[in-house]
């Protein structure tokens, strides 16, 4: 069976779509994977960037929760809300895709949100690093987006290795 990943990102920008892609097919990018990627079939069916509230009822198709601020469509949330926000979000891409793992991202004032939705269960987490979208050097939004796409990446590869272990290949001794 082929692992199936769909993700709606806002304020990882993709990145995590990219390294779990090149990873399935063998050439990871920047994180430092501990599993083998020909352990696990993976697919990864939508990598979406997302960090508008238009983006959020047109794509995904359901009605966002009010932010605390809006810039030019751009939904920023504070802790709790960007929690929330990343499971809906992971949450709609896998139902809207029948993806087996839906991922989500969110982050406006804190430490961001991020979600892994599978059949049985969800992980909600933040990143390591603090900052405000409104208000933060590009430094600390940066070091925020690179501190998520490493946690999201761990847990991941955490699922992975729990959740779907019926799902490895399994590799003919000699």
């Amino acid at each position: 069976m082929v692992i199936r990943v769909a993700l709606a990102e806002c304020f990882t920008h993709g990145l995590i779509s990219r390294e779990i892609h090149a990873f399935s097919m063998g050439y990871p990018l920047t994180y430092h994977w501990s599993t083998d990627p020909e352990d696990f079939p993976i697919s990864v069916i939508a990598g979406l960037f997302i960090p508008t509230l238009s983006g959020i009822r047109t794509i995904l198709h359901f009605e966002p929760p009010p932010p605390a601020e809006v810039i030019n469509d751009i939904k920023i949330y504070n802790q709790d809300q960007d929690l929330l926000m990343a499971f809906l979000m992971a949450q709609a891409v896998k139902n809207l895709t029948s993806a087996d793992i839906g991922i989500g991202t969110c982050a406006g004032v804190g430490k961001g949100g991020i979600a892994l939705v599978y059949e049985k269960g969800s992980e909600v987490i933040t990143s390591e690093h603090y900052a405000d979208l409104r208000f933060s050097s590009a430094c600390e939004i940066m070091s925020r987006q690179k501190s998520g796409v490493v946690m999201c990446l761990r847990h991941f590869e955490s699922i992975l290795n729990t959740k779907f272990k019926n799902c490895q290949k399994i590799i003919p001794s000699n």
